[in-house]
């Protein structure tokens, strides 16, 4: 009798059932027996529909320990749940066994499908249809309700990056992709013009790809500058922006809005900026007459955001009247 070896297929469930590796189908097309669970019936299906004879079996451990036991390979067709309470019977089986003295089989785990990296969002977009499904609170969120967690999610975001707190980060950071899912599962209702994640994916690598000509084309670039440049040319054309202030949000904070509207007034050459002002030299000392400035816009009862804000609004229309005539 050849010796009894029993193989474990461990499957993920974020692969479609039958997509396994090269070396989980020679183990199959060459086994005695192949063994599943009846709530494994997908994975049956497919295995089945490829040549391979799979035995039900209501008992797993009494139902592998019998095949193995008849010589040659028997295989476990793996749940995706990963049969954990029977891996732990089995073991337990096998210890038993050499502790008796009695002849256990050989047992091997092979990976008849893995994970790609991005796979466990297939688990987020799961959880996000049943929490939209079955919890009352996330069915009744819509796009506004939202907001404020949005924006919450991304100062504290900001606020993990900032610290240099990497466990915080990947925590926030996996709170604003939770609403990046909610918006998109939400999108999905749209009775009119529905949309879902996968769309929000596809529109983003289009984006990336469209804007990355030195890498997915054959432009050239001798660094970094010419990356930004070259980014700002295609995102105007796509926009077909008339102004060089068109798609600066109105709602950013003012001192963001500022540095926009001057970024992108400058990129183009416009003129009637204001002029630079010789100060601080370092984020610290900047950072510290910033301050002073707000204060002493709080004794003077001036709301400095509300200040700053104003005089964008006074810039932006100097440019615009500029571009005009």
């Amino acid at each position: 009798m050849s010796p009894s070896r029993l193989v474990v297929l461990q499957t993920s469930p974020r692969v479609a059932p039958g997509l396994l590796t090269a070396e989980a189908w020679q183990v199959l097309r060459s086994a005695e027996t192949v063994i599943c669970g009846p709530a494994n019936d997908a994975q049956r299906v497919a295995v089945v529909a490829a040549g391979v004879p799979v035995v039900v079996a209501e008992e797993p451990l009494p139902a592998l320990l019998r095949a193995a036991a008849a010589g040659g390979t028997a295989v476990w067709l793996g749940t995706p749940e990963g049969d954990e309470e029977l891996a732990h019977a089995l073991a337990a089986e096998v210890v038993n066994r050499a502790e008796r003295g009695e002849p256990a089989p050989d047992i091997e785990v092979v990976a008849a499908s893995y994970d790609l990296p991005g796979s466990r969002l297939l688990d987020l977009v799961a959880v996000m249809d049943r929490l939209r499904t079955e919890c009352p609170w996330d069915r009744q969120q819509t796009h506004r309700s939202l907001l404020r967690y949005l924006v919450e999610e991304a100062y504290e975001t900001v606020e993990a990056v900032e610290t240099g707190d990497r466990r915080h980060l990947r925590e926030e950071l996996g709170d604003l992709l939770l609403q990046v899912m909610f918006h998109s599962r939400i999108a999905e209702e749209h009775p009119e013009q529905p949309w879902a994640i996968d769309d929000v994916a596809a529109d983003i690598v289009e984006k990336l790809v469209r804007r990355h000509p030195h890498v997915f084309a054959d432009v050239e670039v001798e660094g970094a500058e010419d990356v930004d440049a070259n980014w700002e040319s295609i995102k105007a054309e796509e926009k077909q922006r008339e102004s060089v202030l068109d798609g600066i949000p109105p709602g950013l904070p003012a001192l963001l809005m500022a540095d926009k509207v001057l970024a992108r007034a400058s990129r183009e050459g416009a003129h009637g900026l204001p002029a630079p002002w010789n100060g601080p030299a370092s984020e610290t000392e900047l950072g510290e007459h910033l301050l002073s400035v707000v204060r002493a816009a709080r004794s003077a009862g001036i709301d400095a955001e509300s200040a700053l804000r104003d005089a964008v609004r006074r810039l932006a229309g100097r440019l615009g009247s500029s571009e005009g005539g």
